[in-house]
């Protein structure tokens, strides 16, 4: 597991670094080898600084011996190539790979220092440029060391779910129990988890009774009761009972590896944003090489000493180094993917969550969003004098028993309650967005909502006419027998969702399967801007179009299942309540729980993304505007004049700027 870690915490560094090609060469190297290179280079930069001419006359003090330039020098030499190895490797990489970048700039501008000050020493007529040079790589070292924790920290909320995993598992085989790697666990193993343990595999609870904190997975704040046949995801904390689960999957087909896998494809695809800030970094990379270039050449003409007219181009290649431009959109991109992770808002495609910006209406699915979807059966309706309501329950039951939906569970709860026997039924058969067919003892059984009936032209009961709940049929034999009333609650939170996203602007609606009455009553109690009813799952594709085709921006939400075309036609597809199931291929963002505060908080953490983004890349480019002229001395008349170790501080606090920015972020989903 440790092995598995590091290989995530280093991928993430890598995705998360500037560009594809420049400074993720420098990606590999560790935080703490550049802090140790720093305290280094430091203290031997201490007697540099004490040899140099420049800095004696500066504090007007000497100190002058035999050989004095030779040991400065060396000392300068051993700062450019044990400090400057970095930089100089990435030199060599981005040469070789044709990839030119900020660490070309850095690797020339040293180079060029050190060469000079040894051609100096040895006789060349000026002054060395030795405490420039050191100064400028401790300048460098200290803020790439900064920088590179700073993207650490941004990946550092997925390698916390990544270690969230235990490494063993009590498996109970033969009776007894038994510690073994997690590795070793197969599918329908039966494990224990005791109080206080992780919970080391996603399954299905078998025996026993407990709360399971899973906020660090799902976002679920509150501690979540787990019964008999209740679903468990690994990692999860168990805390007050024992549960003994049946193992439903392993390793990379687990919920967390799935979350994680979703989290590094996110950062790894770049969208149009991340894209046009590494062409920008490129551009300013040639822009900084000629700059700096230009510079030396019209300080020359103008008659300068060839030492100044050096330090200015330096000065312009540090100081315009795409550091910060280059940093913008990928430390956004890993801090959002991480912390929404652990949120529950798993981002599939990222240019679609940074286009939750531009959303002007979304669509929301009723059942088991806006509300409940718990479906408490109210009341059995019997229609034929050849059954009872015992018996309505009894043979719907055995179809029911088939399905996962909202209405079956409800069904089956009251069956339970009432001692009823459910008897098997065969020829079992779903009817997409209508109901379910099958035949109990001989009998043809169907049980369907209102939409079947209209479709089939059979007149509907007018004694259903005022009930604003959910309506479930139950034919037998062709023959309406019978019905069942079913009410939902508005969840809570619904309220607050819908107030959240008529303050930002956005439009929305509610869409059901359910009768205009239901509809309408809901969409009226949370204030919604209207609703769209009796609509089948093949007809959410054609209302997203409709819309679509009106000139919204559509977001819709929907199980990732029977909503699956209408996800893929919205613009942003968001898939909700899939609990351990996180493989909704046609969503663009899935919500591991259905809570429509959830829903709002994605979108305006979206736009928050974005907003980030760009205030990142006009930070770094105004940055450069201002700082390349002075860099170049454009107010040397007014005595105004940047060293090369300026240039250095001015780079590294723009990238600590742009690196503290980003990790505003996280204060959006907290």
């Amino acid at each position: 597991m440790e092995k598995h870690t590091s290989h995530i915490a280093h991928e993430h560094h890598e995705h998360s670094n500037h560009s594809e090609s420049g400074h993720d060469k420098h990606a590999g190297h560790h935080v703490a080898d550049f802090w140790k290179r720093f305290v280094i280079c430091s203290i031997i930069s201490i007697p540099v600084l004490a040899l140099s001419p420049m800095i004696q006359q500066w504090l007007r003090f000497e100190l002058m011996f035999a050989g004095d330039k030779y040991v400065l020098a060396i000392l300068s030499t051993f700062i450019f190539v044990y400090g400057g190895y970095p930089f100089l490797k990435g030199l060599y990489d981005e040469v070789k790979d044709k990839a030119i970048g900020m660490m070309t700039l850095i690797g020339i501008a040293i180079t060029v220092a050190w060469a000079y000050s040894v051609a100096i020493t040895f006789g060349l007529q000026g002054m060395d440029f030795y405490w420039e040079m050191v100064t400028l790589i401790d300048i460098m070292l200290i803020g790439h060391y900064f920088e590179m924790k700073s993207v650490m920290g941004a990946s550092r909320s997925l390698e916390l779910l990544i270690k969230m995993m235990p490494s063993t598992a009590h498996h109970i085989k033969d009776g007894q129990v038994h510690i073994i790697p997690v590795s070793e666990l197969k599918i329908g193993d039966m494990v224990m988890v005791r109080p206080g343990e992780k919970v080391p595999v996603d399954g299905v609870v078998t025996e026993g009774e407990s709360y399971v904190d899973e906020s660090m997975l799902t976002g679920e704040s509150k501690p979540v009761k787990k019964e008999k046949d209740s679903k468990v995801i690994g990692g999860a904390v168990n805390s007050n009972g024992s549960l003994t689960i049946k193992v439903s999957s392993t390793g990379q087909d687990s919920y967390l590896n799935k979350v994680v896998k979703l989290v590094e494809d996110a950062q790894k695809i770049k969208s149009k944003t991340q894209n046009f800030a590494d062409r920008a970094a490129k551009i300013l990379t040639f822009v900084a090489l000629g700059g700096g270039v230009i510079t030396l050449a019209v300080w020359l003409l103008l008659g300068f000493p060839f030492v100044f007219a050096l330090e200015r181009m330096v000065t312009v290649m540090i100081i315009s180094c795409p550091h910060a431009l280059g940093l913008a959109v990928p430390l956004v991109v890993a801090i959002s993917t991480s912390i929404s992770a652990q949120k529950g808002l798993l981002i599939r495609n990222r240019t679609a969550f940074e286009n939750a910006r531009l959303i002007t209406l979304i669509i929301f699915d009723k059942t088991g969003t806006l509300t409940k979807g718990s479906h408490e059966l109210q009341e059995v309706k019997v229609l034929s004098q050849k059954f009872d309501d015992k018996e309505l329950l009894r043979l719907a039951s055995g179809i029911e028993q088939h399905s996962e939906h909202y209405i079956a569970e409800g069904l089956l709860r009251k069956t339970r309650e009432l001692n009823i026997k459910i008897p098997k039924s065969k020829n079992f058969n779903y009817l997409p967005g209508m109901g379910l067919e099958g035949s109990v003892e001989g009998k043809e059984i169907k049980v369907v909502g209102p939409n079947y009936l209209k479709e089939q032209n059979i007149s509907l009961p007018k004694t259903t006419d005022d009930f604003t709940g959910t309506v479930v049929y139950i034919l037998i034999d062709k023959e309406i027998a019978g019905y069942f009333t079913f009410s939902d609650q508005i969840r809570e939170s619904s309220f607050e969702a819908i107030q959240i996203l008529r303050e930002a602007g956005i439009k929305n609606l509610l869409l059901t399967g359910d009768n205009e009455k239901v509809a309408k009553k809901v969409s009226d109690e949370l204030k919604m801007d209207g609703f769209l009813a009796n609509v089948l799952p093949h007809h959410k594709l054609e209302k997203v179009k409709e819309l679509q085709e009106k000139g919204e921006y559509v977001a819709m939400t929907g199980d990732g299942v029977n909503d699956a075309p209408a996800l893929a036609q919205a613009d942003v597809g968001i898939a909700v309540g899939s609990g351990t199931d996180v493989a909704a291929e046609t969503a663009d963002i899935i919500l591991v729980n259905s809570d429509p505060k959830d829903i709002a908080n994605l979108i305006l953490f979206g736009r928050a993304t974005y907003n980030k983004m760009i205030q990142n890349l006009w930070w770094a480019a105004g940055y450069n505007i201002l700082a390349i002229p002075l860099a170049a001395g454009v107010l040397y008349n007014w005595g105004f004049i940047l060293s090369p170790a300026i240039g250095a501080v001015l780079m590294s606090l723009s990238t600590i700027v742009v690196a503290i920015n980003a990790q505003l972020l996280k204060r959006r989903l907290t």
